[in-house]
């Protein structure tokens, strides 16, 4: 299943609301990754954080060129795992089934 985002609100501090093509909407938040990754450094700006757009994936990004992938958005807000991106338990390579 390829996995896209929606539709994205956003809701205080660092956290969002998404609803994905496959029906299923949570909150993400993404504090911790604001604060990881050097280029997602003009994010900790709040007002900046707030201007992010669905761009042509479409996924979550920012004019300062950070981007989140659709599917790791739809493992936190849903709690579900994409299975094709899981290794393969035999030689560890990612997989599409």
């Amino acid at each position: 299943m390829i996995v896209s985002v929606q539709t994205a609100r956003y809701l205080d501090g660092y956290r969002l609301w998404l609803k994905f093509n496959t029906g299923e909407s949570g909150e993400v938040d993404l504090q911790d990754m604001i604060f990881k990754y050097k280029v997602a450094e003009p994010l900790r700006d709040i007002e900046y954080f707030k201007a992010f757009k669905l761009d042509d994936w479409p996924t979550l990004a920012w004019d300062c060129g950070f981007d989140i992938s659709p599917e790791t958005l739809y493992e936190r807000a849903t709690g579900k795992v994409v299975e094709w991106l899981q290794p393969n338990r035999d030689d560890g390579i990612v997989t599409a089934t």
